[in-house]
C-alpha cells in the first residue's frame, strides 16, 4: 500500500480505468510525466497524494453527478410504465469545452463526461427501469436541427435532438 492515501498500484489503475483515462490523460490532469503514470501502476514507485486526490475528487463528482441525476430521473418517470430517456455524450475534447464550458473545473475531460452518462445508463437500467440512450454529439445534424425549430443554443436544446435521435 502507498504511505500516502492508501491506493496501490492495482487500486490506482483501477481507478484510471474506471474513469475510462488513459496514462498520458491521467498525467495531464496531474500534471505529471506519463513515465510517473506508468511507474505507481507497475508498483514502482507510490503515486503522488495530489494526483490520488485529485483522480478521487473526480470519482466522487462523478458518483455525486450520478447520483443527482438519477433522483431527478426517478421523480420524472414516477407514474410512466414506458421509460426512456437519451443523454448527449461528446466525441471529442473541442466539442465538449464547446458547449459545457460551465463544467470543465469539475470534469476537465470529455471522457469524464461521458463516463458519468455511461454510469448513469446502468444505474438508471438496474435501479429504475428506465432506459437511458447515450447519443454522441454530430455537429452538423444538431446545427441543422436547431434552424428547422428555430431554436438557440442551449443545453435543453442539445436534450431535445438527442431525443429527436431516438
Amino acid at each position: 500500500m502507498s504511505k500516502e492515501l492508501g491506493l496501490n498500484a492495482i487500486e490506482m489503475q483501477y481507478l484510471r480505468h474506471s474513469l475510462a483515462l488513459t496514462t498520458a490523460q491521467v498525467a495531464e490532469i496531474g500534471k505529471v510525466t506519463e513515465a510517473d503514470v506508468i511507474a505507481w501502476e507497475a508498483g514502482e514507485k507510490p503515486a503522488h497524494m495530489p494526483v490520488q486526490k485529485k483522480l478521487l475528487e473526480i470519482d466522487e463528482a462523478i458518483e455525486m453527478q450520478v447520483l443527482n441525476t438519477c433522483d431527478g430521473i426517478e421523480e420524472l418517470f414516477k407514474s410512466e410504465p414506458k421509460r426512456t430517456l437519451s443523454f448527449v455524450v461528446y466525441p471529442t475534447q473541442a466539442l465538449y469545452a464547446q458547449y459545457n464550458p460551465e463544467f470543465l473545473g469539475t470534469l476537465p475531460l470529455a471522457e469524464l463526461y461521458n463516463t458519468s452518462a455511461y454510469r448513469i445508463k446502468k444505474e438508471c437500467k438496474l435501479m429504475l427501469e428506465v432506459d437511458v440512450v447515450l447519443v454522441a454529439l454530430e455537429f452538423e445534424s444538431y446545427k441543422a436541427f436547431r434552424e428547422k425549430e428555430g431554436l438557440k443554443e442551449s443545453r435543453e436544446n442539445r436534450a431535445k435532438w438527442a431525443k429527436a435521435q431516438l
